[in-house]
């Protein structure tokens, strides 16, 4: 297929998935990379309840409270 038929395929709605080699498929910097994060007790416990009152993970809590950090952050400063 070329590449116009492709984006007016796409353009038009139609499935072009039968077209895509969904193996190499990857969503750009949402990729993982585990790493090790040594907390002080009185955090973890923290996290603890926390992750208790939202019944998720403890990973998942600090995910989101970075996220969130980070995301604050790079907002431009409002005067």
């Amino acid at each position: 297929m070329k590449t116009e038929e492709f984006d007016k395929a796409f353009d038009d709605g139609s499935d072009i998935t039968p077209y895509l080699d969904l193996d190499k498929a990857r969503r750009i910097k949402q990729e993982h990379k585990r790493v090790n994060v040594d907390f002080p007790l009185w955090m973890i416990d923290s996290l603890d309840k926390e992750e208790t009152r939202l019944g998720v993970s403890r990973q998942s809590v600090i995910k989101v409270w970075l996220g969130e950090r980070i995301e604050q952050r790079q907002l431009p400063k409002r005067i």
